[in-house]
């Protein structure tokens, strides 16, 4: 059974750090395209950022390129999102996804697997 699944999440204050993570499993990806998208209440799923199977060409949305940073360790089979200087607009459901395609995109639609999220409220 291939399965996603994210940890790290929870109750953080603005202007702090935390690291989310992403254990894969029932198939290799390694080979993946792999990406972060986030999901605030009444809103729509957004692009957090993306990574190619390799690990040496990442993507991010403007707003969250110089405060997150993606990063995979193929070995541990894990993706991971570092996060600092949060914001209270950051308070989301964050999702991990994976694209067999190794082009990573900024559409969730275009990702074949997801976890099921982890929650991250940013408290003002």
């Amino acid at each position: 059974q291939v399965q996603l699944v994210e940890s790290g999440g929870g109750l953080v204050q603005a202007g702090g750090s935390l690291t989310l993570s992403c254990a894969t499993s029932g198939r290799s990806f390694s080979r993946d395209a792999m990406a972060w998208f986030r999901q605030a209440p009444g809103k729509e799923r957004e692009f957090v950022a993306a990574i190619r199977w390799s690990g040496g060409t990442t993507y991010y949305a403007d707003s969250m390129k110089c405060r997150f940073t993606i990063s995979r360790d193929n070995a541990k089979n894990t993706l991971y999102l570092q996060m600092n200087s949060l914001k209270h607009e950051d308070t989301a459901v964050y999702y991990c996804a994976a694209r067999i395609l190794n082009v990573p995109t900024m559409r969730a639609l275009d990702y074949d697997y997801w976890g099921q999220g982890t929650q991250v409220p940013v408290s003002s």
